[in-house]
């Protein structure tokens, strides 16, 4: 009997799959120009970048090291600037260092950033004021502006600029010595209302960079050892793929790798992972770190038959399951560890405790509680714990700033408050004191397991 023909993999290849979650252009002669020009421009990140990513994963999945991956639901042209970039660096920083110092736990730092522009939505249109108007797809497809609806082009070209100088910043910030935290006034508890847990965190603090200081005096080298110099690396969800592929580059060489240059991190979304899609044929051929969304629509021989398509070799540390299963449905992860299990195949388990727990308050805002965040993180390490497995990573969607979008956390917001600063355009992020309120939770819950001494990734 012969074997089926498997057509050869390209960057286009996935135009002959079905696909969803694309934008609808009514222009596709200056679509063709847009997707030119950015085909022509320089990539975001080098294919050596993308390797050494991979590197610090494989140590992830070896269970040696941590991964701690956050940033907003969607970002926003109007964010690309020095305060907010430096807001969302400076979080992800100190819940890194508390979880290298409290938790003896190495970390790998991936920031929803420079990219993360485009949303799934489940509805092509949406209501607003009366009106039925496309539905807001984030700012690289139309505007948030009920009049600035059409999916444009030019906006594409947009996000590749603004993630371009998104990801500048960073890198000038961490070479200008951003990532030195070893001053007092870069921390802040002042919003943590339970004077006990703020002494705690202040303490905490102080012993980290009392820690700091001592390595200082005796001449140990802090830059390559602490938070001194540290890599982060960017992600985005792989959503349109018109774009994807523009940003698809072959390594020099004569190698015939494929790489998407616009993050060193890309995941499939929950509504994209058809195994017969476009999502998952692009995703298969490329060298990336991927993630893949798993929440309780997704069967436990699907995702088996999915990890197949998407890693055949088996690769360590090329494929990161995020789990989204929110934290009444945390036991029906079971299933899906076990079948992982069985099958040998190599994959970090990611939490994202964010997804599965969204609901409307009574003041009428989409808000997420920080009891039932915390409450799935704990649930699913304990179950991997149980199963003799490994949850090796989190998946948050958080901010630097102080807004008032999820309820509870130290600060004891109640959904009265959230008309205070609620600022997202889509999804609920949890804000500074909640993140760092998660970070020495989960430090603590590392470090009864910890493998190794404090050593911070680079």
């Amino acid at each position: 009997m012969s074997l089926p023909v498997v057509a050869e993999w390209t960057p286009s290849s996935w135009r002959s799959k079905p696909i969803k979650q694309q934008p609808n252009y009514d222009d596709k002669e200056e679509l063709h120009g847009v997707l030119g020009q950015i085909a022509n421009l320089p990539p975001l990140v080098h294919p050596n970048e993308i390797e050494d990513f991979k590197a610090q994963l494989r140590l992830v999945e070896a269970g040696d090291k941590f991964l701690l991956q956050g940033g907003d639901c969607a970002e926003r042209f109007q964010d690309c600037n020095s305060r907010s970039i430096e807001g969302k660096l400076k979080i992800l920083l100190q819940m890194s260092l508390v979880l290298c110092y409290a938790g003896r736990t190495p970390v790998v730092r991936v920031a929803r950033m420079a990219g993360q522009y485009a949303k799934p939505r489940s509805a092509d249109t949406e209501i607003v004021d009366g009106k039925s108007v496309l539905s807001f797809r984030g700012d690289n497809v139309n505007g948030f502006d009920p009049s600035d609806r059409r999916h444009d082009p030019s906006r594409l070209l947009m996000a590749y600029f603004h993630s371009a100088s998104t990801l500048n910043y960073i890198r000038a910030s961490l070479a200008g010595g951003f990532a030195d935290l070893r001053h007092p006034e870069h921390w802040n508890f002042d919003y943590v209302k339970d004077k006990g847990l703020q002494q705690e965190y202040n303490g905490l603090v102080e012993s980290i960079l009392d820690s700091m200081d001592f390595f200082q005096t005796i001449h140990a080298n802090l830059d390559e050892n602490s938070l001194g110099g540290v890599s982060i690396y960017t992600s985005h969800e792989g959503l349109i793929l018109d774009y994807e592929e523009a940003l698809t580059r072959t390594a020099k060489g004569g190698s015939t790798k494929a790489y998407n240059c616009g993050a060193h991190f890309l995941w499939i979304g929950d509504r994209t992972r058809n195994l017969d899609g476009a999502h998952v044929e692009y995703f298969s051929g490329i060298e990336n770190p991927i993630g893949i969304k798993v929440g309780p629509t997704m069967q436990p021989d699907e995702l088996v038959e999915l990890l197949t398509r998407i890693n055949p070799d088996n690769d360590p540390g090329k494929v990161t399951l995020i789990t989204r299963f929110g934290a009444d449905k945390v036991d029906k992860l079971e299933a899906h560890v076990r079948a992982v299990l069985e099958a040998k195949q190599r994959v970090i388990w990611s939490c994202d405790p964010m997804h599965g727990n969204t609901h409307l308050s009574s003041s009428g805002f989409k808000t997420r509680a920080f009891q039932k965040i915390h409450s799935e993180v704990t649930q699913t390490l304990e179950l991997h714990n149980r199963l003799g497995s490994r949850m090796g990573g989190i998946h948050l969607e958080m901010t630097g700033d102080n807004v008032t979008e999820c309820t509870g956390g130290s600060q004891a917001l109640l959904d009265d408050d959230l008309a205070e600063a609620y600022e997202t355009y889509c999804d609920p992020r949890l804000n500074y004191t909640q993140s760092l309120d998660l970070a020495f939770s989960l430090a603590k819950s590392l470090r009864s397991k910890r493998k190794s001494p404090l050593v911070a990734s680079q």
